[in-house]
């Protein structure tokens, strides 16, 4: 069995090539819910929804976001009447807003709606919010504190991010198949999909449980990076990475993953950077890494699997079992 940690875009292609290499019951994808908020009175869930979209084949290839074939009457309606048109939502991803606001409403846990949603989708793999309870990435920068939407949507990732944080944090709890696939004897490996560390994949890890399972996980922790040749595919992973004075590189991808990090994807432009990687303590595999189609998704998600399958865990739980 694998976990694939997944958040943004680049998540949701790898997830895409996951669910075509590995069987439903040899696969758990569990998404940030660090990006949700409620707007214009729903609950918007972005990642999962991508993930979602993504893996169903019914996502826009064009912006990475939102459903293939979308119509904006809603918005332009909404911007005739003077309401709020910074954040786009389109009429079909409409529809999935609008539902999902309705049955949290009913008090109907986050996980089993988007579970119900996947099997309307036609996904078979089994995608879980990392929690059930509310966690909201907060951005500390230059020009004061924003909600994580505020910072990446409404000022497009322009201001210097001072600090990230997570509130409602303390009160969350991961979800019981994250921990159990955690936990397993089965797990043969997590993969960390090349999602933004910072905004996509340190609001999973900073849920109350599960650094301290991963500390004692018997599988190896590898990771994909997605910062290839100095940039970043997708987002504003460079720029934070840079504000923190952390390189810009899969070195500093690694970096920021620290001891949890067992083996690290590259990309083929960045092989020179293997050595020094290794000196810092994970493995390293050189790939082509970058995924403009399917057929990239799915041989990036048979190298991740494979790498996986061959890195030995450095932490001492691990190697002492």
């Amino acid at each position: 069995m694998f976990l694939a940690l997944a958040g943004g875009v680049g998540g949701a292609k790898l997830a895409r090539g996951l669910v075509r290499v590995l069987p439903p019951e040899e696969l758990l994808v569990v998404v940030n819910t660090g990006d949700d908020f409620e707007h214009l009175g729903l609950h918007i869930s972005p990642d999962l929804d991508t993930v979602m979209y993504t893996i169903a084949e019914c996502h826009n290839p064009e912006t990475g976001w939102g459903q293939a074939g979308e119509t904006w009457q809603f918005m332009d309606a909404l911007g005739k009447l003077g309401g709020e048109t910074w954040f786009q939502l389109g009429d079909r991803d409409l529809a999935t807003h609008v539902e999902r606001t309705r049955r949290l409403g009913t008090g109907e846990p986050l996980s089993c709606i988007t579970a119900d949603f996947c099997e309307r989708l036609g996904i078979d793999h089994a995608i879980v919010p990392a929690s059930d309870q509310p966690v909201r990435t907060w951005v500390d920068t230059d020009v004061g504190k924003l909600s994580f939407q505020d910072y990446f949507v409404r000022e497009k990732a322009k201001p210097k991010v001072v600090k990230v944080t997570f509130d409602c944090i303390d009160d969350a709890r991961p979800h019981q198949k994250f921990l159990d696939a955690i936990e397993s004897h089965a797990l043969q490996g997590i993969i960390v999909c090349p999602s933004n560390p910072f905004l996509s994949v340190m609001p999973i890890l900073s849920v109350p449980g599960v650094r301290a399972a991963l500390e004692k996980r018997r599988a190896p922790f590898v990771a994909v990076s997605p910062i290839v040749g100095g940039k970043a595919l997708k987002g504003p992973a460079a720029d934070i990475l840079r504000s923190f004075d952390i390189p810009v590189s899969p070195a500093g991808v690694a970096e920021v993953y620290g001891d949890l990090l067992d083996g690290l994807v590259i990309d083929s432009v960045d092989a020179d950077l293997a050595p020094s990687i290794q000196d810092m303590g994970p493995s390293v595999h050189v790939a082509d890494t970058v995924m403009k189609s399917l057929e990239d998704s799915v041989s990036l998600a048979l190298t991740a699997r494979s790498f996986a399958e061959s890195v030995v865990p450095r932490n001492s739980y691990s190697s002492a079992q």
